[in-house]
């Protein structure tokens, strides 16, 4: 297997960054903004199902007594 010079790897990698389609800055902020508004519904959403079962078994461990 070939070995490559440290310059030759630098020149490899910079073609193939070029390469890159970028995001524009307005993709970025609405992708972030999205990934935002998904963790906070998806936090409100495991804390109902962790209340609404709480509240389930703490009635069932009530009904034992």
């Amino acid at each position: 297997m070939a070995r490559t010079n440290i310059a030759q790897f630098i020149r490899e990698i910079r073609q193939e960054t070029s390469k890159v389609t970028w995001p524009t800055r307005k993709e970025t902020t609405i992708s972030t903004g999205m990934v935002f508004l998904m963790v906070v519904l998806a936090a409100l959403f495991f804390m109902g199902v962790d209340w609404i079962l709480g509240m389930a078994v703490r009635a069932f461990l009530d009904f034992g007594i």
